[in-house]
């Protein structure tokens, strides 16, 4: 094998010696100083693609977060101003709150009872999810097969909702309607337990925030006109399969993206608003329903079918507003 002859002198006394190395020996020496640069320059490049797709991800997720939040506002200022307009009076048309006067008792009857039942199974829920998040039960549900969850949820609901629906409404204190009620009551709570992680304090402004936006928006629907809201029916329909569609949308593509940040953004703040529209609907049709719904019809007037639609507005307004406070809005997966 060929020599590489390397001469070094030590001071002026001494003899000169050489020291030999083969070739191999020499590329082996200077091999790994070549390795360590290429290894610096492709962590350098890692760390830039990684801090380039964390600005971009941050970036995503504030802008539907700011379009978000500015939707919000502007339904709020426009709730806001309606309130002030009919709760003054300055509508020539009047509103259920004017014909309180001259209301049969019975329509009076109709409404208290529905409300009762909209606070008792709105009770009923946050007992159960208080309890079921107790045993454990809420994080088995957490880690479970997101579709497989996802899919029992929604069957869970609708399969109790339809059953409570299709029994007839009878007087009593307690009958089968009032236990497939309070099943699907229950059946809520469970689907809403893994709140719980987020903590009782941040619970408690978020029911107390609910409170208000719900007094807020039911003190429209009663000072309006008593069919403004009802022409909303069509397009709340369709804004609320557009919120569904997005919320299925953001259960399979990460927030991280404009696309999956955009999904998430509709799903939350649109649902809101969309859930807020839905109330000042049901309101009024509940109200109707009390005044228009014969005493001498022979299907007698629901008060638990009734409090579900409203019941199922102000759950889901209390999710998104729990979910808002606890940095929701600007959550990145």
């Amino acid at each position: 094998m060929r020599l590489i002859t390397l001469t070094r002198t030590v001071g002026h006394s001494n003899p000169t010696f050489a020291i030999n190395y083969t070739k191999t020996q020499v590329q082996n020496v200077l091999i790994p100083t070549r390795n360590v640069a290429s290894k610096s320059r492709a962590s350098a490049l890692r760390r830039a693609i990684r801090k380039s797709r964390i600005i971009s991800e941050e970036s995503a997720a504030t802008t539907s977060k700011k379009y978000g939040l500015l939707a919000l506002a502007g339904s709020s200022a426009m709730g806001l101003g309606a309130l002030c307009y009919y709760g003054l009076g300055l509508s020539n048309q009047i509103g259920a709150v004017d014909k309180l006067a001259i209301w049969p008792d019975y329509v009076r009857d109709r409404i208290k009872t529905t409300y009762g039942h909209l606070i008792v199974g709105l009770g009923v829920t946050a007992v159960s999810a208080a309890s079921l998040f107790r045993t454990k039960l809420a994080y088995r549900f957490m880690t479970a097969n997101p579709l497989l969850a996802m899919g029992g949820s929604l069957v869970a609901m609708i399969g109790t909702s339809y059953i409570c629906h299709s029994i007839p409404y009878q007087e009593g204190l307690l009958n089968s309607k009032h236990l497939a009620w309070l099943v699907h009551a229950g059946t809520l709570g469970f689907v809403i337990s893994p709140l719980m992680f987020m903590g009782g304090p941040l619970l408690m402004r978020a029911a107390a925030i609910t409170g208000g936006v719900v007094g807020g928006l039911s003190m429209i629907a009663i000072c309006a006109p008593s069919e403004k809201f009802l022409s909303w029916g069509g397009p709340l329909g369709l804004a609320l399969g557009g919120v569904c569609m997005a919320s299925i949308g953001s259960a399979f593509i990460p927030a991280t993206g404009m696309l999956g940040a955009g999904l998430y953004s509709i799903s939350l703040y649109g649902g809101l608003i969309v859930f807020g529209g839905l109330l000042l609907y049901d309101t009024q049709k509940l109200v109707k329903k009390a005044e228009t719904h014969s005493i001498y019809h022979p299907v007698k007037y629901d008060p638990i079918n009734e409090s579900i639609s409203v019941y199922m507005d102000i759950i889901n307004i209390f999710v998104r507003i729990a979910t808002i406070l606890a940095g929701g809005g600007s959550r990145r997966r």
